[in-house]
C-alpha cells in the first residue's frame, strides 16, 4: 500500500519555496459522444468550499472544473431510470460499516446467521456477515522490499534491487524526519506565541514578537498556509505528516519489525487461507481511514447533507481488509480478490501496490478467476510519479506478465488529475505510461467519509481509483448486461480528452497527452452512461 497511500502532505519544503501556479486557458476536445463545440475554458473564480468538497462530480463546461459530469449524469440520463443493486468489493484497509453516511451502502451475507460462531455458508468464513478481515490483528507491516532485504542475499536480481531501493528508501525516510520535525518546531514555535492549538492564517498577524526565531516561524507558517489551500489543518495535517514519516522508519523500513507474526498464518503457503476474522474495520477502526474514504467516494449517500457525495447510488460496499499500513501480501490479495469475486461483486477496488510482487502468479491467478466470473477490478496506478511502462518503475498488481501485454481485460488502471484544467492537470504525484496506465479520473482533494462519522479530504490515485470504479457501478447498475470488458473499454473510450500537452511526474515534464496514458482520457460519468446506452442496444 505504500506506493498508493494517500499524500496528506505533499513536500512542504517546496511549499515553503514555491508559489501556486496561474490558471491557465486550454481548449476542451470535443468527447467522443456529446455534442457539444470545442470551448475555451477558464477558471474564473476561486473554488468555493462546496465546489471543493463535491468538485469531482461537476462538469468541465458547465463548471470549468474537470469533474466527471456525475451530477449531469444524474439530471440528464438517470433521473427516470431504475437500476439494479450491483456489490462493490473494497479490498483495502478497512471500512467502517458503522458510518453514518454508509448505512443501506453495507453489504451483508444473507446466508450467515450473525454471532453463531458458524459457517452457515460454507464458504470457510466463519460468520462473514458484512465481509472478511485477512488481516486479523494486524495494523503495520514491512514493505516488501524489507521483507525481501530480511530474508538474506540469495543471489538474485530481485535481491540486489530490493537492496538498492531499501538503502534509498531509508535514505530519504531520515531527510523525511528531519524535514517533519523541523516543521514540528516551527508549528511548537506558533502555538506558543499564540497560546492555542488550532489556528489559521489570519492568526499569525496578531504575532507581535520580536523573538527572531518567532518571526521566521511566522514567515514559514504564512508560506505553508499560502501554498496549502483552504483545507489545511497545521495541528491535524503535521501529526499525519509525523505519523506516515515515523511509520516508514518504525514499521515499514524495520527489519527488526514483524508484522505478519499476529495473524498467525504462513504467508508463504497459498493453501493456508482459514485465517482473519470478520471484524471488517480491524483491531482500530481509525486506522481503517483509507478503506473507509474509498468506500465513501463510491458510495457515501447523495444529497443528505452530511459530508459529501457517492458516484454511485445503487450500490452494496463489500468489505475485504487486505492492505495494512505497508506492503500488502500477495497472498492476502489473491484471497481477498477471490473472496470479492465468490459473493457477488461485480466491481473489485484495489487502491493499493508496490515494487516488488514475490508470488505475483498467485495475484494474476486471481485476476484471471475475476475475469472468468465477469468482474472489474479497478486499480490505482501508484504515486510516485512514475513512467510505470518502465520495468524499473513496474507497479504491482497490474495486468501485463511482461509489462507490455495484457493477460486479461478486466482491469482498469486508474491515474489522478487534480481539479483545475490545463497543461497541469495531471496531478504530478500520479504514475502515468502509455501502456500501463488507462485513463485518469479525480484524485486530488477529495472529500469523503473518514472513520467515526468524520470526513476529510485525502489525495492520492486511491482516491481516483474509486471515482472510476464508482462510474463503473453505475454502469452495471444501469446496464447490467454489459460485460466487465465492455464496462472497462467504455470508461476508457468515452472519457474526455486531457490537454495536447501535459506536465507529468515530479519533474513537471512536458508530453503529449499520448504519453500520459493509453487513452489520454479523463472518465467522464455522463459520457460512458451515453456509450452504455449505444452499447447496450448492439
Amino acid at each position: 500500500m505504500n506506493s498508493i497511500k494517500p499524500i496528506y502532505i505533499s513536500a512542504f519544503a517546496l511549499m515553503v519555496l514555491a508559489g501556486c501556479g496561474a490558471t491557465k486557458q486550454a481548449s476542451i476536445a470535443t468527447p467522443p459522444v456529446v455534442e457539444i463545440a470545442p470551448a475555451i475554458i477558464k477558471k474564473n473564480a476561486p473554488v468555493t468550499e462546496n465546489d471543493l468538497k463535491r468538485w469531482s462530480h461537476l462538469d468541465l463546461v458547465k463548471d470549468t472544473i474537470p469533474g466527471m459530469s456525475v451530477d449531469k449524469a444524474y439530471a440528464e440520463l438517470l433521473k427516470d431510470k431504475k437500476g439494479v443493486k450491483v456489490i462493490v468489493g473494497i479490498v483495502d484497509s478497512g471500512v467502517d460499516i458503522e458510518h453514518e453516511d454508509l448505512q443501506g451502502k453495507i453489504w451483508t451475507n444473507t446466508k450467515e446467521i450473525p454471532g453463531n460462531g458458524i459457517d452457515d455458508d460454507k464458504n470457510g468464513f466463519i460468520d462473514d456477515v458484512h465481509g472478511w478481515n485477512f488481516l486479523g490483528d494486524a495494523v503495520s507491516e514491512n514493505l516488501e522490499l524489507t521483507r525481501i532485504v530480511k530474508k538474506g542475499d540469495d543471489g538474485s536480481a530481485q535481491y540486489k534491487n530490493a537492496l538498492a531501493q531499501y538503502d534509498e528508501k531509508y535514505k530519504k525516510a531520515l531527510e523525511d524526519k528531519q524535514q517533519v520535525d523541523f516543521l514540528l518546531d516551527v508549528h511548537a514555535t506558533i502555538k506558543a506565541a499564540l497560546n492555542k492549538t488550532d489556528y489559521k492564517i489570519e492568526d499569525l498577524s496578531t504575532i507581535t514578537s520580536t523573538d527572531p526565531k518567532v518571526t521566521r516561524c511566522k514567515m514559514i507558517m504564512t508560506q505553508i498556509f499560502t501554498n496549502a489551500g483552504p483545507t489545511f489543518n497545521p495541528e491535524a495535517d503535521f501529526e499525519e505528516y509525523r505519523e506516515q514519516v515515523y511509520d516508514q522508519l518504525n514499521f515499514n523500513l524495520n527489519k527488526d519489525f514483524d508484522g505478519r507474526k499476529i495473524v498467525g498464518d504462513n504467508p508463504e503457503d497459498i493453501k493456508d487461507n482459514h485465517y482473519g476474522n470478520n471484524i471488517v474495520f480491524g483491531p482500530d477502526k481509525e486506522k481503517a481511514l483509507h478503506g473507509t474514504h474509498v468506500a465513501g467516494i463510491i458510495a457515501q449517500v447523495r444529497h443528505n447533507n452530511l459530508g459529501g457525495d457517492g458516484v454511485a447510488n445503487n450500490v452494496e460496499i463489500m468489505t475485504v481488509r487486505a492492505v495494512p499500513d505497508g506492503d500488502e501480501y500477495d497472498k492476502d490479495i489473491a484471497l481477498a480478490i477471490r473472496y470479492a469475486v465468490d459473493n457477488g461483486a461485480k466491481v473489485i477496488n484495489g487502491s493499493f501496490g508496490k515494487s516488488f510482487s514475490p508470488h505475483k502468479q498467485w495475484v494474476y491467478d486471481a485476476i484471471k478467476y475475476a475475469q472468468k466470473k465477469d468482474v472489474l477490478i479497478v486499480h490505482a496506478a501508484g504515486n510516485d510519479g512514475y513512467n510505470i511502462d518502465l520495468e524499473k518503475n513496474i507497479n504491482y498488481p497490474n495486468d501485463s506478465e511482461d509489462n507490455i501485454k495484457e493477460y486479461v481485460d478486466n482491469v482498469l488502471t486508474v491515474g489522478a488529475i487534480n481539479k483545475v484544467y490545463g497543461e497541469d492537470v495531471i496531478a504530478s504525484f500520479s504514475n502515468f505510461g502509455s501502456i500501463n496506465v488507462d485513463v485518469f479520473a479525480p484524485g486530488e482533494e477529495i472529500y469523503a467519509t473518514v472513520p467515526n462519522n468524520k470526513y476529510k479530504y485525502l489525495q492520492g490515485t486511491s482516491m481516483a481509483a474509486p471515482n472510476a470504479a464508482g462510474v463503473a457501478a453505475l454502469i452495471r447498475s444501469y446496464y447490467p448486461k454489459l460485460k466487465a470488458s465492455q464496462v472497462k473499454h467504455i470508461l476508457m473510450n468515452s472519457g474526455v480528452l486531457l490537454p495536447e500537452t501535459v506536465k507529468l511526474g515530479d519533474d513537471h515534464e512536458v508530453k503529449t497527452r499520448a504519453d500520459s496514458s493509453k487513452t489520454g482520457r479523463m472518465v467522464n460519468a455522463y459520457n460512458a452512461l451515453l456509450m452504455a446506452e449505444k452499447m447496450s442496444k448492439k
